[in-house]
């Protein structure tokens, strides 16, 4: 009798633990391999993580994202993992229907989804910090401070009035949490990608530096904004560059005065002590006055060959020009254009 009884409660014992087993191993597949990233969604959604964030801030973030279903089977799986001791900064793009598993191994990793960051229309110091970081981690004023340091900026053979040429505008692949210093460094492998030997042969058969072709072209930029017109243009201003005549650029006028909301340039703007005036010095001003784009780079380097000396705004504003070889064309061009602002009433 007492046998049958041990058997009993040894069998109830068996099955007790069976059942038991049975529901935690249920219990572990479930919170390792189901489903538990955006259920509901069929889109991918970003997770950033800072620099020196902790484990709870990431929760935080994906609760307040609504990226994860059930934190509870979240949290039991990062912890037999290890995740709240191995959190690593970054952008993640998260992708519908992970499992814990999926997603935790996927932070541990530390295999961050690229961002890209684009930045053009740039005319000073603040603009560029400002656009380059609108997509990272970084803060503005970082990389302000760094434009700013002749010490570190000379270690990429530039100073403070031609760092601008070191960035070329265009869409770059990069990481979110990447530092200022970092950042600079993929800048200038940028950069020395661009002067390919081709292009500096024939910045070299104008007698020209890199940084020279981008302080022109930045000239170029700002005098029109029809790109199939800039080589004409560019032409007009290397013309004038081989006779030692000042280049009399009024875009310089605007960046050594600081407004650029002057439509007019008048006398007394040409008057101003700068080394950007290009009415007073002969040659380049010391630094590009914007951000050139590629098509105003290249503008320079396949400059059009012709006799122009002089160009004038024409008169329709169509944002085109009218070209003179002569002093006296020149002036005829120019009176047809003051006399069109004069009628459209912009006296500045």
């Amino acid at each position: 009798m007492i046998n049958d009884k041990k058997k009993k409660y040894f069998l109830v014992g068996v099955v007790a633990f069976s059942v038991l087993l049975t529901s935690l191993s249920f219990y572990f597949y479930q919170a390792f391999f189901s489903p538990n990233t955006l259920v509901d969604r069929q889109t991918p959604v970003s997770l950033k993580i800072p620099r020196n964030a902790e484990y709870k801030q990431v929760v935080d973030s994906l609760i307040q994202h609504n990226i994860i279903n059930d934190i509870v089977t979240f949290s039991f799986v990062a912890k037999v993992l290890g995740y709240p001791e191995s959190v690593k900064p970054g952008h993640y793009l998260i992708q519908p229907r992970l499992s814990n598993k999926e997603l935790v191994t996927l932070l541990r990793s530390g295999r961050q989804t690229p961002v890209n960051i684009t930045f053009n229309n740039i005319r000073t110091y603040e603009d560029l910090a400002i656009k380059i970081t609108q997509n990272l981690e970084i803060q503005s004023k970082a990389v302000l401070d760094l434009l700013q340091d002749e010490e570190f900026i000379s270690k990429y053979g530039f100073d403070s009035h031609t760092i601008m040429s070191m960035f070329i505008p265009n869409t770059y692949e990069v990481y979110w949490n990447m530092d200022a210093l970092s950042l600079f460094d993929r800048m200038h492998k940028e950069y020395q990608r661009f002067w390919t030997e081709e292009r500096t042969r024939k910045a070299e058969s104008m007698n020209m530096s890199p940084t020279e072709v981008s302080v022109l072209a930045s000239i170029i930029q700002a005098e029109t904004s029809k790109a199939d017109e800039r080589p004409k243009v560019a032409g007009v201003y290397v013309n004038r560059l081989h006779r030692n005549m000042p280049l009399q650029a009024d875009p310089t006028l605007v960046y050594a005065l600081g407004d650029f909301s002057i439509k007019r340039v008048l006398n007394v703007h040409k008057e101003i002590e700068s080394p950007y005036n290009t009415y007073k010095y002969v040659g380049l001003p010391p630094g590009p006055i914007n951000l050139p784009e590629i098509s105003s780079l290249e503008a320079v380097l396949n400059y059009q060959e012709h006799d122009y000396l002089y160009f004038c705004a024409k008169e329709d504003f169509s944002g085109y020009h009218v070209f003179a070889t002569n002093l006296g064309d020149h002036m005829n061009n120019a009176r047809r254009y003051q006399n069109a602002l004069n009628t459209s009433k912009i006296f500045k």
